[in-house]
C-alpha cells in the first residue's frame, strides 16, 4: 500500500544535472531526479552504467558538477561525514558492520554514532554505566527487530549469522536513529527466497514511514514491484526516468539493459 499523494508531496532529495568526470571518462552525465517522502526510486543500468558513481555524487564522495538539495537546502558543500546527521544515509555493496563485537553492540553504535562518536564508542565498552547501557540496548533491540534481525542473532558476531541476515543488519546499521533519505546500494545482492521477501517487506515499511528510499539493484522483480519511479543509466547517461510500466516498455531501455527480448 502506497502513501496518499498528500503524504508523499514533499520533495526530500533533488539532484540536478549531476556530472562526474574521471580524466577523459564521463562517469556520470546529467543525472536529474527527485525523491519524495514515502517514495521508492529505483536506479538501474548495466555494469559500468554509473549507478554507484551516482551515489558517490549524491553524498559528495567524489568531485562533481551539478546540485543536490535535501528538503530544499543545498548540500553541495556539506562534508560527506556530516550528511548522516542531516538525514541522508546509505549502505554499500559490501556488508558494513563491526565484526569484532556482537550484533546488538553494532546496533547500539549505529544508534548513537550520528550524535556523538565518543558516545557510540563508550556504549560499546564493558564499563559503561549499567542503566545507560541497558536503555541503549533496549533501543538497539527494537532497531534490530524492526529490520527483521531476530533476537536469536543479537549476541552473536555479525560474521556468525546467515548472509541474508547480514544484509538486513547492514541496512539497520545505515538507518540507525532514523533517516529522511536512505540510499541502498544493491541490497539484494547474493540473496533470494525468504531473505528477498524480508528485504522487500523492510523497504515497504520504510516507504510507509515516509522515508525516501533510493535503490540500486539488478533484481528487476524487486525494482518493478517496489519502485514508484525508476531512473535508467547507461554509460553514465540518464536515458530514461518514469513509472515501472513506462520503463518496461521503453525500447531504449530494453536495448541497453533489459535486452531485446525482455
Amino acid at each position: 500500500m502506497h502513501p496518499s499523494p498528500e503524504a508523499r508531496a514533499e520533495v526530500l532529495l533533488s539532484a540536478r544535472d549531476l556530472n562526474v568526470q574521471y580524466g577523459a571518462l564521463r562517469a556520470l552525465d546529467g543525472a536529474t531526479f527527485e525523491v519524495r517522502a514515502g517514495e521508492v526510486l529505483g536506479v538501474i543500468g548495466p555494469n559500468g552504467a554509473g549507478k554507484s558513481t551516482c551515489f558517490a555524487a549524491l553524498t559528495n564522495c567524489v568531485a562533481r558538477a551539478g546540485s543536490v538539495t535535501l528538503r530544499g537546502a543545498s548540500i553541495d558543500k556539506v562534508p560527506t561525514q556530516r550528511l548522516a546527521a542531516l538525514g541522508l544515509k546509505r549502505t554499500f555493496q559490501q556488508n558494513s558492520f563491526f565484526g569484532e563485537i556482537s550484533v546488538l553492540e553494532n546496533a547500539v553504535c549505529a544508534l548513537f554514532r550520528s550524535s556523538s562518536t565518543a558516545m557510540a564508542a563508550s556504549f560499546c565498552m564493558p564499563w559503561v554505566e549499567r542503566r545507560q547501557r541497558h536503555d541503549a540496548e533496549d533501543k538497539a533491540r527494537a532497531l534490530l527487530r524492526s529490520f527483521h534481525v531476530g533476537d536469536e542473532f543479537h549476541q552473536r558476531l555479525p560474521t556468525e549469522i546467515p548472509y541474508g541476515v547480514q544484509r538486513l543488519l547492514s541496512i539497520a546499521m545505515a538507518y540507525g536513529d532514523g533517516a529522511q533519505v536512505l540510499l541502498l546500494d544493491e541490497p539484494a545482492a547474493g540473496i533470494g527466497g525468504e531473505d528477498m521477501r524480508e528485504l522487500m517487506a523492510i523497504i515497504a515499511k520504510l516507504r510507509r514511514d515516509g522515508v525516501g528510499v533510493v535503490v540500486i539493484e539488478h533484481h528487476m522483480d524487486l525494482i518493478m514491484e517496489l519502485a514508484d519511479n525508476i531512473v535508467v543509466l547507461d554509460r553514465g547517461k540518464q536515458i530514461a526516468i518514469g513509472l515501472p510500466a513506462q520503463i518496461r516498455a521503453n525500447e531504449q531501455v530494453r536495448e541497453a539493459y533489459l535486452g531485446k527480448e525482455a
